[in-house]
């Protein structure tokens, strides 16, 4: 599937462990498209943001089950993705 590299990028994850890890091991966390693979998150963070990105993982996350009286459903599910940037970037 071709798609715009801005269409890749969901959103910044802006959690307490997030935020260790950028000042630690120059980690940033996104949330991304589930059809997007690491090639493609990692072409839209360097033309996105001019960095140089040295590794991209990637994680499926299950949506939560959620129950409104007796009735169930689940949210979304959602890819995370891990990038990983060159040091002074």
């Amino acid at each position: 599937m071709k798609a715009d590299l801005h269409d890749v990028l969901r959103a910044p994850l802006i959690t307490e462990k997030g935020s260790i890890r950028r000042e630690t091991e120059n980690l940033y966390l996104f949330k991304v498209a589930n059809y997007a693979n690491k090639i493609q998150i990692k072409r839209a963070v360097e033309s996105i943001f001019s960095v140089k990105v040295l590794s991209v993982n990637t994680q499926n996350r299950l949506g939560k089950i959620k129950r409104m009286g007796r009735w169930a459903g689940r949210r979304s599910s959602w890819k995370k993705a891990i990038v990983k940037l060159k040091e002074g970037n």
